[in-house]
């Protein structure tokens, strides 16, 4: 891998999305010892990590009613009967969007979809996580596992929110879009590592991303592949490079059968990295 470049914060729809995100976690901090408390006696998690590696290419499949790039997908769609019809269709995991102003997404949304496949499908809650205080929020919603992007962050906020994680439990799907990011988040003991085709602060997607950084990702950590997945072929192209996992979202969430939306992409064999 080249040398590490010096941090810079994020711009354009990242900066913005993550500067809204500080805001929403200041006010949650506010409600630190409730979320606590409800962390605390929360079931323990359903393991993620471990579930998405499978003999076929595991589909984590996203309830999103909207998105900055895409504007509104699907604004009426219920988040139950989504996860319902993502469940039996064969998703391993429920992707849940819980940032509201542009994506259309609640807590309550998960709260609710974790009630309903609870003990069979592990949830990960989808937002920008900037603060401590918003994985504990994962966790006493219910959630398994969080999204953290390594460009959202500073590496030593990066470094903290890994660790705050690992006390709740909290699992993590830490999102990389190059080398110096994937290096920071292995140096971290990342265990499951999206690779996002999209550029978070141009919205631009560029599909050779997950081809060239599967390749770097040890076999022994859990590779996503995220953006830019609609077809059944674009399954089998990332699971020729080694993947674990896609993440699919927009591609599913706007369609009237999602369940067999889902269903066309499972089944695809999965390909040992070796790295």
């Amino acid at each position: 891998m080249q040398a590490s470049r010096a941090w810079t914060a994020p711009t354009g729809t990242l900066g913005r999305l993550v500067g809204e995100a500080r805001q929403r976690a200041a006010a949650l901090r506010r409600r630190d010892d409730e979320l606590a408390r409800q962390a605390a006696s929360a079931p323990p998690p359903t393991a993620f990590g471990e579930r998405l590696r499978q003999p076929t290419v595991s589909v984590i499949a996203e309830i999103k009613r909207r998105s900055p790039s895409k504007g509104w997908i699907n604004p009426l769609v219920s988040a139950v009967e989504q996860a319902r019809a993502y469940d039996r269709a064969g998703a391993t995991v429920i992707s849940v969007l819980t940032e509201a102003a542009h994506f259309g997404g609640s807590p309550d949304d998960l709260a609710a979809v974790y009630a309903a496949v609870s003990g069979r499908l592990p949830v990960l809650k989808k937002d920008f996580h900037v603060d401590p205080a918003q994985l504990l929020e994962a966790r006493a919603l219910g959630a398994s596992a969080a999204l953290l992007i390594v460009r959202a962050l500073a590496p030593d906020a990066f470094a903290t929110m890994m660790d705050f994680a690992r006390t709740l439990p909290v699992e993590l799907l830490v999102e990389v879009r190059d080398e110096d990011e994937l290096r920071l988040a292995l140096d971290n003991g990342a265990a499951v590592i999206g690779v996002n085709n999209r550029d978070l602060e141009t919205l631009v997607i560029d599909r050779s991303t997950s081809e060239r950084m599967l390749a770097l990702i040890p076999s022994g950590v859990v590779a996503v592949a995220e953006s830019g997945i609609a077809t059944r072929d674009d399954v089998e192209r990332v699971a020729a490079f080694g993947v674990d996992a896609v993440l699919v979202g927009s591609a599913i969430s706007g369609v009237a059968d999602p369940e067999s939306a889902v269903r066309a992409l499972t089944g695809v064999q999965r390909v040992d990295r070796g790295a």
